[in-house]
């Protein structure tokens, strides 16, 4: 059966409350203990490459090959510790002083192991040159790791949005990076000294919106056509543990410094809403009208890509094996996602 049009809903159930408390102390504590590193020093210091069209089974079915691909390096394509989701570009943050990406990765080792959080990995393609760099939420004058799914990343001047699949957003600074030179098997303030798993990089969480209603958060992405631009997030349902559901998506403005514009109350209403045409929706942007839709399959079949236009139906194209986060690279006409199976694991580009 063909997808059905995404049509409005109800914004209300994903309000989001800002919720700061005394992350910006914590991390000043840090800006006093530890050097700090703009982006562009993270990227110059990349030690790992990616392989620019590299050679990948990920593509299955799909025909043509997307426009554009990077493979990882092999150890981060087949470890099983740890799981890409979400992805933006410097394009969608607006951003000129890099052109690079920013991958998130959760944590999610085989059997029993200490929780070592999430991860963003920034990715120079002038270079194709990446590096990890550990996310962690400070608490006094120490972090701890964050136990998240990060199934979204959304990049906005400065700041970057991670999905928290049940609670809202959490926010980063590429302002607030600091070099670590502690212990692999460390987190955070220990004995006099600072670790994380033997990360070079941390950045510590600066702000927090958490949701007021039912939505869930499970991937993100910014909309530059718009005029305010817009964050956007929504829902990953799964038919078989939610009968007759397809999942929702909503969009927000944004300030000129990257925040949610909220009232004096700090409640952040979304501008819209909407049903989505199908479900298991992995990743979702709008741009100049049309919705992209990022659909998962399974491990060994290709997913699709759902494009919806305002009011009319949606159509289904052929996507690689494992789809996730969507973003868009305007100024090459690009449509950006990644896939997150062991050994199959790209950042591509199909035309928008």
């Amino acid at each position: 059966m063909s997808p059905s049009l995404i049509t409005a809903t109800d914004p209300g159930p994903f309000q989001l409350r800002r919720n700061t408390r005394d992350l910006p102390q914590a991390v000043e504590t840090l800006a006093k203990a530890l050097p700090a590193r703009d982006l562009k020093t993270v990227l110059a210091d990349a030690n790992r490459t990616v392989a620019h069209k590299g050679g990948t089974t990920v593509f299955g079915s799909m025909t043509p090959k997307p426009a554009d691909w990077y493979c990882f390096e092999a150890g981060d394509n087949n470890t099983t510790d740890w799981y890409p989701q979400g992805l933006a570009t410097s394009s969608e943050a607006g951003r000129k002083d890099v052109q690079a990406f920013a991958v998130s990765w959760y944590w999610k080792p085989d059997g029993a192991a200490v929780e070592r959080g999430i991860r963003v990995s920034f990715l120079s393609t002038t270079t194709n040159k990446y590096r990890h760099v550990l996310l962690v939420e400070p608490k006094g004058a120490s972090y701890t790791a964050i136990n998240n799914h990060a199934g979204g990343v959304a990049w906005y001047g400065n700041l970057i949005y991670v999905a928290d699949t049940s609670h809202g957003m959490r926010v980063f600074d590429t302002r607030h990076i600091y070099e670590v030179k502690g212990d692999d098997d460390k987190i955070g303030l220990r004995n006099g000294g600072y670790h994380a798993f033997g990360y070079r990089y941390v950045m510590p969480q600066v702000d927090a919106w958490s949701v007021t209603g039912s939505a869930l958060f499970s991937f993100a992405a910014v909309d530059r056509s718009m005029t305010p631009h817009m964050l956007v997030s929504g829902e990953y349902v799964d038919p078989a543990q939610a009968p007759g559901k397809v999942g929702r998506v909503a969009r927000w403005p944004l300030a000129a410094d990257g925040t949610l514009v909220a009232g004096t109350d700090g409640l952040a209403s979304a501008a819209d809403a909407f049903t989505l045409p199908v479900a298991k929706i992995q990743g979702a942007v709008s741009y100049k009208g049309r919705w992209y839709l990022s659909q998962a399959a399974s491990a060994a079949k290709n997913g699709s890509l759902v494009v919806a236009p305002a009011g009319k139906p949606a159509q289904v194209r052929k996507f690689p094996i494992g789809p996730e986060d969507l973003t868009c690279w305007s100024e090459r006409n690009q449509l950006w996602s990644l896939t997150e199976f062991p050994g199959r694991r790209v950042l591509f580009a199909v035309p928008v």
